[in-house]
């Protein structure tokens, strides 16, 4: 008997399936512009967003210069957006933007539209541009309207990505220095430019400690000639450090360092 009402169960389902393609092809195939739009709106609201965007996409000419015109055009938008097509809702609400900058659904086009880059923000490891153009976007939104309901949103995201370009370019320049060696000058010149850009990490004394032992590791494997030119740097080095950080945890060994390149600078 239970498997009587399983079966009656999956004849109704696919009933009911094949009911709605049948209701959904006629939809496609009909003349009738105006059903078209209002049932392109109840599947979107329902979240069909593939069979919406099928309808909207038929009726963007058929309302061209029209009052719905940046309706239709900001819902395709919004459907790419829902079928977590990213890339395509950002094409499509930037030419949202420009083409109806009135337009009652602006304002949450343009938030839209940088959130989009911000949904095709990467792991940290991979390259950051969506990040970075996530947060151009956001705040520029932020200028445009100050006033804005979204802008608490807006400036979340904003710390979110400015802290993962942080950690990029952290991860970046360390790389040079776990590989040592005859990278430990690519090293210096990748942990200051770090420092540059986000000078107030909270890698920052792990950051001054790093450019302080790779300028003692590059200067003790110079020539002669170079080796008081090169320890001096890290000298210098040393003095940044411990003017930041005093009772930094790194003290000890860098204070090895310096008594080392003292002894050279001063033969």
């Amino acid at each position: 008997m239970k498997r009587k009402y399983e079966v009656i169960l999956i004849v109704s389902v696919i009933a009911l399936f094949l009911s709605s393609c049948s209701g959904f092809d006629k939809i496609l195939k009909s003349n009738d512009y105006e059903l078209k739009y209002k049932k392109a709106i109840e599947y979107m609201n329902k979240k069909d967003f593939y069979r919406a965007s099928q309808l909207f996409d038929q009726i963007t000419t058929v309302y061209q210069g029209t009052n719905r015109d940046d309706s239709v055009n900001y819902f395709m938008a919004k459907c790419e957006f829902g079928m977590e097509n990213y890339e395509g809702a950002a094409t499509l609400f930037d030419s949202f933007r420009n083409k109806f900058p009135r337009s009652v659904f602006t304002e949450e086009a343009e938030f839209l539209f940088a959130y989009s880059y911000y949904k095709q923000s990467p792991r940290v490891e991979l390259d950051q541009t969506s990040t970075s153009n996530a947060i151009i976007q956001m705040q520029e939104f932020c200028y445009k309207y100050p006033q804005s309901a979204k802008v608490v949103e807006a400036k979340k995201i904003i710390k979110e990505m400015r802290e993962k370009l942080m950690e990029k370019s952290y991860i970046s320049s360390k790389l040079y220095f776990d590989m040592g060696g005859e990278y430990y000058k690519s090293a210096i010149v990748a942990i200051k430019r770090a420092i540059n850009e986000f000078p107030d990490s909270k890698h920052h004394e792990e950051q001054l400690y790093m450019i302080v032992k790779a300028s003692y590791e590059y200067a003790n494997n110079s020539i002669p000639e170079k080796k008081k030119e090169r320890f001096q740097e890290v000298v210098d080095h040393y003095y940044t450090l411990i003017a930041e950080y005093p009772e930094t945890k790194y003290k000890k060994e860098v204070d090895e360092m310096l008594s080392v390149a003292t002894k050279i600078i001063k033969n």
